[in-house]
């Protein structure tokens, strides 16, 4: 009923807004929505085009950075004292090639693939593609057209469209935050392994290390089943585990017991982070250079992997098992789930990242048909990488004689277990090796440093006058990168597995990026109002999308995201290490305090900007009014 006590209430000036004589246009200047009136056709006409009058206006000298200068300044600004302007793309391939550097990553090669083979094969693809084209396709166009609307981060957008639902930038910014902490980590294990992979024999294929046990055996005696059953082989390990645990992790019996940091793990992390820095310090001109080499060549090498993999005996298996549909797996809630964490992860939205990358987009640039295209991109490879994975898990589970459910795996367990011990039984393991490894690094390291200019851009937008002149966007950058090492530094030592799992499994989880998708749709299709953005979408293109995005964002969005929501409450378990270990009370309450960082952000932003809102509690509208502010906000305030 706040609508009602709304409509015909004195309240301030819109600049959008020219003849305040009518109740629903008042309403309609404000951006409060189409579903809370009935708007006639002659005043959403007129609202629609003061609307696309003032974009006009605003966008018509954009101008771009002069040489020398961090991203966005111009000497004249510098002397005036005005806001450094934005800079741009240099070409639509830089946005293209970032964006798909930025959501492909490693959740596409080790994650999907087991997903659908654990979850029903190719029936996975059926509730897979339901969110993709119900969930992740809109949230993903949707934060793209808020960047390229606004000209803002992840942020200040909201601050341009709905203000009361800024929590929902801070909310990304907490969760993005904590992922380019842990996420890092897994590159520096790959670094470590691709150092280890330039010797003769690989130091994970035998059992005659230093980090050995007598307990190790090699795996190609599995084949020898009389030999392995007079082994007793369920006490024996193999040495490709021995080697992840005892040499690399150093792992130690539990979170409890942390230890001490594992220096040369700490600078492969180091270096990382510094190639990391130097990838964004001069923003999307340097991010949209390195993106042709980091965005490329795992495509490349990707598909090189492929056409060894499914030339190797027993690949045909691996991928019958990749595939072969099992329709009754549909009845299980949890395979749901996954698709729809799958789609949320592998898109990288509720993150930032993808409204920061369009808001260095031209105002007219087609961001809608690239999002198909790229989306299009996005599944694809995830599709294929399957063929290229499976297809070696079949090689091995034959070279072992074993059930290939013996040796699928996901996550860190197949990139620094399972492949590695494939590529072992391999012609010419040294040069699979080192392939593989420089393809897990390339597809994380875009996926890293395209999160961290996210980060870095939301919170430049926050102080731009400060933050955009001479060198000390740069500056900023080094201290973030020197904080998120340092903080990563927990996940180097002998039970920083045990940290690292720990932050995997709460600070970006399924259940955190639900809830920010959901008060996404709401904020822009239900208070701000679909029509009005796809008007502004109109004025960017030149035409309406079809039905299908507003929708999404209305209705079909939001009710997915809530159904995944309950259901990953309702299933939710306690955090296990391999199913042995069991994390103490006290580890598991620290996760949800990481879950909850960034979950609580949008309510406690929500309180706070009502309780400081001019007046009664009747002009809380002015919440969900657009922010007016001296450089001509052309979203309606």
């Amino acid at each position: 009923m706040l609508h009602l006590m709304l409509v015909g209430l004195p309240g301030r000036e819109n600049p959008l807004r020219r003849d305040s004589s009518s109740p629903k246009k008042e309403l309609i200047a404000f951006g409060i929505g189409q579903i809370w009136t009935q708007k006639t056709a002659e005043s959403r006409n007129m609202a629609t085009k003061e609307k696309l009058q003032c974009l006009k206006d605003f966008h018509k000298d954009i101008l771009k950075p002069s040489p020398g200068k961090s991203p966005g300044t111009r000497p004249e600004d510098e002397a005036e004292g005005k806001p450094p302007q934005r800079e741009k793309w240099a070409s639509k391939i830089d946005f293209l090639l970032s964006v798909a550097g930025g959501f492909i990553g490693l959740g596409n090669v080790w994650r999907f693939p087991y997903l659908c083979y654990k979850n029903g094969g190719g029936a996975f693809l059926i509730p897979y593609f339901i969110f993709l084209f119900g969930g992740g396709l809109p949230v993903f166009f949707l934060e793209v057209v808020l960047g390229q609307y606004t000209s803002e981060g992840g942020i200040t957008c909201w601050e341009k469209i709905c203000p009361i639902f800024t929590g929902i930038g801070y909310a990304s910014i907490v969760i993005v935050s904590l992922l380019n902490v842990y996420y890092i980590v897994i590159l520096a294990w790959g670094l470590y392994y691709l150092f280890q992979s330039f010797q003769s024999v690989l130091p994970w294929a035998h059992c005659h290390q230093k980090w050995n046990t007598p307990t190790c055996v090699e795996d190609t005696l599995r084949k020898n089943k009389t030999l392995w059953i007079s082994l007793n082989a369920t006490n024996f390990t193999s040495p490709v585990t021995e080697f992840w645990e005892r040499n690399v992790l150093s792992l130690s019996s539990g979170i409890e017991d942390i230890g001490i940091i594992k220096w040369d793990l700490a600078l492969c992390l180091l270096l990382v982070w510094v190639i990391c820095f130097f990838c964004i310090w001069k923003g999307v001109k340097s991010t949209g250079k390195v993106v042709y080499i980091t965005a490329t060549f795992p495509f490349i090498m990707l598909l090189v992997l492929l056409i060894r993999g499914v030339t190797l005996p027993g690949a045909a298996e691996g991928i019958k098992f990749y595939l072969y549909p099992d329709i009754s797996r549909l009845a299980d809630p949890q395979v749901w789930i996954d698709a729809g964490t799958q789609i949320f992860f592998s898109y990288a939205i509720c993150l930032g990242a993808m409204t920061s990358l369009g808001s260095y987009n031209k105002y007219k640039y087609n961001c809608y048909r690239d999002c198909l295209l790229l989306g299009c991109l996005n599944s694809g490879t995830s599709f294929v990488s399957g063929f290229a994975i499976f297809s070696v898990l079949g090689f091995m589970a034959q070279e072992q004689g074993v059930n290939i459910a013996d040796v699928a795996e996901s996550g860190p367990g197949l990139a620094f277990i399972a492949y590695p011990k494939a590529v072992s039984m391999m012609p010419l393991p040294t040069f699979w090796a080192i392939l593989f490894f420089i393809m897990l690094l390339l597809l994380g390291l875009d996926s890293q440093f395209v999160e961290v200019e996210g980060q870095i851009t939301s919170l430049v937008d926050l102080h731009p006058s400060f933050l955009r002149k001479g060198y000390r966007r740069e500056i900023f950058i080094a201290i973030v990168c020197f904080l998120s090492y340092l903080l990563g530094l927990t996940m180097v030592t002998e039970g920083g597995m045990y940290v690292f799992q720990l932050f995997d499994y709460y600070a970006a989880s399924g259940v955190c990026l639900l809830w920010v998708a959901f008060f996404e749709c709401i904020a822009v299709a239900w208070v701000y109002g679909a029509d009005n953005i796809y008007d502004a979408i109109e004025d960017m293109i030149g035409y309406r999308p079809g039905p299908w995005m507003k929708w999404s964002w209305i209705v079909i969005t939001p009710v997915l995201c809530v159904g995944c929501f309950v259901f990953s409450l309702a299933k939710y378990k306690p955090l296990t290490y391999n199913k042995v270990y069991t994390y103490p009370e006290w580890a598991i309450g620290l996760g949800w305090v990481l879950a909850l960082s960034s979950m609580i952000c949008i309510p406690m932003v929500m309180v706070i900007r009502i309780i400081r809102s001019d007046g009664s509690l009747i002009e809380v509208r002015e919440t969900t009014t657009p922010l007016k502010s001296e450089t001509a906000l052309h979203l309606g305030g």
